[in-house]
This record gives C-alpha cells, structure tokens and sequence, in this order.
C-alpha cells in the first residue's frame, strides 16, 4: 500500500523553488515582444470571435502571454512577497487594458457585428467556470513547480480561456452591448482570481519560501483582503450556475411535457416555444378549434412534470394567425385544405394497414380449418389477385396455393374447392395443390 501512495509524492519530480520563482518573475512583465505577441493574439482571437471559428480562437489562446502576471499574482500572495504582488498586478492591468482596448478597437472597425455563439458563449460565466479556472491553475502551477513541465501550460491556457472574454468585453464595448461586456469581463476575473488562488494554494502545499512582513496586523489584514476577493468573485457565480441547471432542468421537463401530453384530437402542433428565464411555454396548433375545458386539463398536467410554476399559453393555429392578421384569407385556405388532404391521406393508409391485418387473420383461420379437415396439408398461401389479360382487361380472384405432404382424392380437391368458394365468398378461386 505504501508503493501506491508513493506515486502521488512530487518531492522527487520538485524544481528548485527559487528557480520557480525566477521563472514566474521573469514571465511578469509586459513590454516589448510581450506586449506586441499580446496585441497580435487578440486580432486573432477578435477575428475567430467574429467568424465563429474555435480552431481560430484555440490558436489565439495559444499564442497569448497573458498567464505569466496572474501566476505572479498567485506566487506573490503564497510567499508574502509583497514587490512581486504589486509588480503583477501593475502588469496584469496594462495587459488587460491593452487587449481590451485592441479588441474594441477591431470591432469597431469590423464590418460584421453579428453575435455568433462563440461570443455568446462568453456572457453568461457560472460555478464551472470557475472550477474551470481553479483546477486549470491547479495544473498550471504543478507543472511550472516540476522538471518535467511538458505541455501543460498551453493546455491551462486553452482550458481557463483568458482571450476570449477579453475580446467578447472588447466587441460588447464596441456594439454598446454593456450586458455583454459585464458578462465577459466578469469570466475574465473569474479565470484571473481562481488561477492565481490555485497558485496561491499550490505554492503554500509545495512549502515556497514564505516572506512575513515586519506588520504582523498588516500580513493579517492582507490575506483578510485575498479570501474577500475569492468569496465575492465565487458568490455570483454560483448563483449563475444554479440558474443554468435550472433552465436546463425547465428545458427538458417541458420537452418531456410537449412530448406526452401536448395532443388534442383533429389537431396538429405547429411551433413550439420554450423560455426558461421566464419559465414559459408558447404552443400553436392548427387544426379544429381547442375548447377552454380542453385547455384546462393539459394545465393540470404541468404538475406531473415539476411545471408546476410555468405559464402555458396555447395559441389556436389559424385563427390565431388570422385574428392577428399574420396571413391573408387566401393563405389560411390553401393551409387549411393541406391539413384535411393530409388527415384523408393517413385515414386511407390506416384503411389499407387494417385491410391488410384483416386478410392475414382471415388467411390464418381458414389455413387452421383446413388443417383440422385434413391433416396432410403442410403448408398454405391464399392471396387475393387479378387475372390479367389484354381482351377482358382484370377479373378478380384468390390465388389459393396448398402444400401437401401427402395424396388426395379428386374428390376431396372438390370438396376443398367448393368449401373455399362459400369461406371466401368468391366464386372465382384459382386452387393449386403441390
């Protein structure tokens, strides 16, 4: 049991801490290549925002250097290094105004201002964003902490998606579309304060060395400040995310509700509408006309469906749409006369299955007759046919096919002949014995 808890130890993989510390430092700082890579990443991530293309933006996300100050930040607390702390905030601000100001700067000039869902995406952050960012940060961190890092930071950096809300902040901006520049700001400071707390809490498992400041009621008052910062960044979230499982819990309810129980008689449902913010539900059927009581009933069963709360609202097809003045007389008509041809459609088809049904019971208890009259007979085929010819045209028979495993009479062929011509009520029987 030992050996299996030995493979989770990091002590043997563990980088020199003071070379980690070098190493966050040293990605800290933004100016120069740093900056322009950080410009050149938004364009591209901008422009995958404005196509919808993920490939486009996976590679932006790639490129952006924009984890080294909030590593710094992380690092900083952890080890109560109060310089570091202040230099990756400094840091991390004109980053983040940079791209922000870049990113609204593209939109402005973009002649497509369409909301595609990539940016949509963007607007509406919850509790998974932000374990999202903190197991992100978690990684991120124990990676640049060991020898072997591999490809792990460009991995965080995909996952946590720091670029994007950025761009989507930009492009609300740029469009006067503040929910949307609230909503994106709000998942960027989501993905920044859970990935530095990742760090934080990495850097104190790992034992970094730990700065105290000569203010004990400071270094208080400090870590006092970080934790507030976590709770009111983590509260709204998880108020999001309840919201969204819960219109998505709505959603599917009401889906299951449409399904089993939205069906009235001589009526078809034309359109569907399901609001989960406003826990509503918008039918419209077509078809003769739903009477209140009718109504009524398909309410109570909301209930049955945890639907108890939603508003139903039933909207009586045609003459709804033609009370609103949506469709001229004429249309209303031609739609009309479609929903009768095809209701005498399936009528006849549901005529020709039973028709069908029909003549394999008949088959089936005439084959059992036979056999009871005579035991020889193996198997049978009887058929209703045509006989075609090209002077008389079609005349009508029943093709009567029977199958013995052993002799009979002529007599007891007549017999059978003439019994099948009054069971069938067909005179015209075209028997066959094999």
């Amino acid at each position: 049991m030992n050996t299996f808890f030995d493979k989770f130890k990091l002590n043997a993989e563990k980088e020199e801490l003071q070379t980690v510390i070098e190493n966050i430092e040293n990605g800290v700082v933004f100016r120069g290549t740093n900056l322009w890579v950080l410009i050149f990443a938004i364009f591209v991530a901008s422009l995958g925002l404005n196509l919808n293309s993920p490939a486009v933006i996976i590679g932006a996300m790639l490129i952006s250097p924009l984890m080294g100050p909030i590593m710094g930040m992380g690092l900083g607390i952890g080890i109560n290094d109060v310089p570091l702390i202040r230099k990756a905030i400094y840091n991390f601000l004109i980053a983040a105004g940079v791209a922000l100001t870049t990113s609204t700067i593209f939109f402005l000039i973009s002649p497509l201002n369409e909301a595609h869902s990539e940016i949509l995406a963007r607007t509406s952050p919850t509790i998974y964003d932000v374990l999202i960012a903190l197991f992100g940060g978690f990684a991120g961190t124990l990676a640049t902490s060991s020898k072997h890092k591999g490809n792990v930071i460009p991995g965080v950096a995909i996952a946590t998606a720091l670029m994007p809300p950025l761009c989507t902040a930009g492009y609300g901006l740029a469009t006067f579309q503040f929910g949307f520049f609230i909503g994106a700001f709000y998942l960027f400071i989501i993905n920044t304060v859970f990935i530095a707390l990742a760090a934080f809490i990495i850097v104190r498992l790992l034992h970094f060395p730990y700065k105290h400041l000569q203010n004990e009621k400071a270094e208080k008052v400090a870590q006092r400040i970080v934790w507030a910062v976590v709770l009111i960044t983590l509260l709204p979230s998880i108020y999001f995310g309840y919201d969204m499982v819960q219109q998505d819990r709505f959603t599917k309810n009401a889906n299951r509700f449409i399904t089993y129980e939205a069906h009235f008689p001589n009526d078809y449902l034309l359109n569907t509408k399901i609001d989960a913010k406003e826990r509503r539900i918008s039918l419209v059927f077509g078809g003769k006309e739903i009477t209140t009581g009718e109504i009524e009933l398909l309410k109570n069963q909301l209930q049955k469906y945890n639907l108890q709360t939603a508003s139903l609202e039933i909207k009586q097809g045609f003459a709804y749409l033609a009370d609103n003045n949506t469709i001229e007389n004429e249309q209303l008509t031609q739609l009309t006369r479609a929903l009768e041809d095809k209701e005498k459609q399936e009528k006849l088809l549901q005529l020709t299955l039973d028709s069908i049904n029909n003549q394999q019971k008949i088959s089936t208890q005439i084959y059992s007759e036979l056999k009871a009259q005579y035991p020889v007979l193996k198997n049978a085929i009887l058929q209703p046919s045509y006989i075609l010819s090209d002077s008389a045209g079609s005349k009508q028979t029943f093709l009567v096919l029977l199958t013995l495993s052993g002799r009979l009479s002529g007599n007891e062929k007549s017999k059978i002949e003439n019994w099948l011509k009054v069971r069938l009520a067909q005179q015209n029987i075209n028997l066959i014995f094999q």
